[in-house]
């Protein structure tokens, strides 16, 4: 039985996540900031006892990430999805109305918080068969691809973590561990907004697809959704 432990699973992305992962056999240790108020997710938990767990995780708090760690130290993760994220732009109205502490906080989330998970959870992860760890980026954070600016919170930590999951793909090769990016596409989640592309259930069960093919040549790269490849 594999095991993925994911960040932000108490709604859109991540509790689709955790419900298709969770109906395919796999264990799940769910994390979310407030798993009290989590109405869905103790659901979810309820429908699948012993199965999914429910473990309080505020990302930007290293603390609770080392007490995490200490807490799973003997569990074996088969899949990291870092997919906890905060868009906080629209307080922004671009250039020259920047909020440098929002920024900071959206770095320290979307970028810092995943290479802390990782350093936190190297060792169950490189206990594990399958030995993948997978972060939810977006396209804003390719440079190739940005016509339009703004966001200036958002891209530039997306681009970070961009980079810090090439890093990885090279730093931890000698110990078998596939690290990629994905692109979620524009989804009908709370961030996406209802106007969005695609739905949630359309985007996780392709990104799951690309999850369970990559293979060490794929490490490192940025994929889309679809399994399309994304310039960085």
């Amino acid at each position: 039985m594999p095991n993925l432990l994911i960040t932000g699973a108490n709604r859109g992305i991540g509790l689709e996540f955790a419900k298709q992962y969770a109906a395919t056999g796999w264990r799940v240790l769910a994390c979310c900031r407030n798993p009290d108020k989590s109405e869905e997710l103790k659901q979810l938990a309820s429908q699948h006892a012993g199965w999914l767990s429910m473990h309080a995780l505020d990302v930007a708090d290293f603390e609770q990430i080392d007490r995490l760690g200490t807490e799973l130290a003997e569990q074996e993760i088969d899949l990291l999805l870092n997919n906890a994220g905060v868009c906080l732009d629209a307080h922004n109205n671009g250039f020259g109305t920047t909020d440098y502490a929002a920024w900071m906080h959206t770095l320290r989330v979307n970028s810092m918080a995943p290479l802390k998970m990782t350093e936190t959870f190297i060792r169950q992860i490189s206990r594990s068969q399958q030995k993948k760890i997978v972060n939810i980026t977006s396209k804003m954070g390719s440079i190739a691809d940005n016509t339009s600016g703004n966001y200036y919170l958002y891209r530039s930590s997306k681009t970070a973590l961009n980079m810090v999951a090439k890093n990885l793909s090279i730093d931890l090769a000698p110990r078998g561990i596939i690290t990629a990016v994905l692109h979620p596409g524009w989804v009908q989640t709370d961030m996406g907004g209802p106007n969005a592309l695609i739905t949630v259930q359309q985007s996780v069960a392709g990104m799951r697809r690309v999850i369970a093919q990559l293979a060490p040549a794929d490490s490192g790269k940025f994929y889309a959704y679809d399994g399309k490849e994304i310039p960085w």
